[in-house]
């Protein structure tokens, strides 16, 4: 029971017992009665202390409410504010990233960019330490190191829509500019692309330096022009299932590594080529990789040796065959280039035909000229990367502590030129030129990651038509080994 109740309880029992009492002694003197009288005030001043204690308990329950819930909707509005004043710190660091420069450091090289990437420029490099030894060759060719290439890449953006590209070779015995050229990229089907770079004619010579199967081009390549000075409309259309490229140039001979700078015939080079990837959008796994097309250029060379080619090499980058002193180009230069390719998996087959047909003239000869040549590769990765036209990305890098090896890669190749037998002899000489080579190779590449690659591979040429003396080059078949060290970012 509660005090205040036991309190009210005495009480009632008093009131009760004493008129009992006062009964019973009815002799008791007024004193007494004055004293009883007494003792009822103070039980009733009690009884109303008692009901102001029961009423201040009462109401102390809601005064602590109603303080406790003066001190939540505080907390709740220091909450409200602290969370407003975290937002607007976001928004203002958010506005300030948008107006900082990007910097990106990775495997593809660096690139600093403005905050909406409207200008932006790359450094990107190539360098390329080759090693060629001859077998059985009559020492008329020294085996050797070389910088095979050695190219700072410098690329980039202006105003959103215009890219372009920097690229001088300090690699072999001279520096020369490879790429300059600006690309305005209005959308991805149609772009205008103006300055040096390579002819849109053939498969193989458009690939990559850093992604070819072997340390040189095949055959094909000696009857395809290389880069060239000009401007060039390009696409890609539905998707990349039709690429196209139609261009101007100057004009290059049939050569590889020959750039035309100026055109001393005024007779303009037309060149084009379109390239076909039909399942390359579709889920159809076996026939993504699938590609062909076809390239070709016409021109007309009317102005003494300028289009004409100063000869063809082999993979080793010796010369088989030259035109006569005194023959030049006089007419009509046209070439076509059937091609394709395909990739499935760690498969990859590459194979291209190439005709070039140039009217040439020796004093008063005359001659239309058709030579021919074509090649075939085929490779496989043998760690079970994807392989591809654009080279090997390895799934596990090289790293020793976590047991990663790159990915290797199994390649070769058979390549055949023959040059047009009406050629000989006045056009040129059969003892000192053949008049068709015909190679196969074999190789080991290795992709220790995205940036180093070491190649090395085996390759056998022998030529036909040859009628000179020896030791010359295409007296003996020319076999030479190739090693390579490849940086690429």
């Amino acid at each position: 029971m509660k005090p205040n109740q036991l309190i009210l309880a005495a009480a009632a029992g008093a009131l009760f017992i004493l008129p009992a009492w006062a009964a019973d002694n009815a002799a008791t003197n007024s004193s007494e009665a004055a004293e009883i009288e007494a003792l009822k005030q103070q039980i009733q001043e009690l009884n109303q202390k008692v009901q102001a204690l029961e009423r201040q308990r009462e109401s102390e329950p809601q005064t602590a409410a109603n303080t406790n819930q003066a001190q939540i909707q505080e907390l709740d509005q220091k909450v409200r504010i602290l969370e407003r004043q975290h937002e607007l710190d976001k928004a203002d660091a958010a506005a300030a990233v948008k107006t900082q420069p990007r910097l990106k450091l990775d495997a593809s090289g660096f690139t600093l960019s403005s905050a909406d990437t409207n200008f932006a420029i790359s450094l990107h490099g190539l360098v390329q330490l080759d090693s060629r030894t001859f077998f059985a060759d009559h020492n008329i060719v020294n085996d050797s190191f070389l910088l095979r290439r050695a190219r700072p890449i410098i690329t980039g953006t202006v105003f959103h829509d215009f890219d372009f590209n920097f690229t001088p070779d300090f690699g072999g015995s001279t520096v020369q500019i490879q790429d300059a050229y600006l690309n305005y990229r209005f959308v991805p089907e149609l772009q205008l692309q103006a300055g040096k770079f390579k002819s849109p004619v053939g498969l193989e010579q458009l690939q990559s330096d850093p992604v070819t199967s072997f340390n040189e081009r095949s055959l094909v390549t000696d009857l395809a022009p290389n880069r060239d000075v000009g401007v060039e409309l390009h696409g890609d259309l539905f998707g990349g299932t039709v690429s196209y490229a139609a261009g101007i140039f100057n004009g290059a001979p049939d050569y590889n590594g020959t750039t035309v700078n100026s055109d001393s015939d005024n007779d303009k080079a037309l060149a084009g080529r379109v390239f076909f990837q039909p399942w390359k959008p579709t889920n159809v796994d076996w026939l993504r990789g699938l590609g062909f097309g076809v390239g070709g250029s016409y021109e007309s060379d009317r102005n003494g040796a300028t289009g004409l080619t100063p000869g063809y090499t082999t993979d080793g980058q010796q010369k088989f065959f030259a035109y006569t002193n005194g023959v030049v180009a006089n007419g009509q230069h046209w070439r076509v280039s059937p091609q394709g390719y395909y990739y499935y998996g760690p498969f990859g087959i590459l194979g291209e035909y190439v005709v070039s047909d140039q009217d040439v003239k020796n004093g008063a000869a005359l001659a239309d000229l058709q030579n021919r040549a074509w090649e075939v590769s085929a490779s496989w990765v043998l760690t079970g990367e994807d392989a591809s036209y654009n080279g090997v990305t390895p799934r596990h890098p090289f790293h020793l502590p976590s047991g990663g090896w790159g990915a290797w890669q199994v390649v070769g190749r058979y390549e055949e030129l023959n040059v047009d037998p009406s050629a000989f002899p006045t056009f040129a000489s059969s003892t000192a030129s053949a008049s068709s080579a015909h190679a196969w190779s074999a190789g080991l590449n290795w992709y220790l990651n995205r940036n180093v690659r070491v190649n090395a591979s085996f390759s056998h040429t022998v030529f036909s038509g040859y009628t000179g003396g020896t030791p010359a080059v295409p007296a003996q078949a020319e076999n030479v080994f190739f090693t390579r060290m490849q940086l690429a970012f």
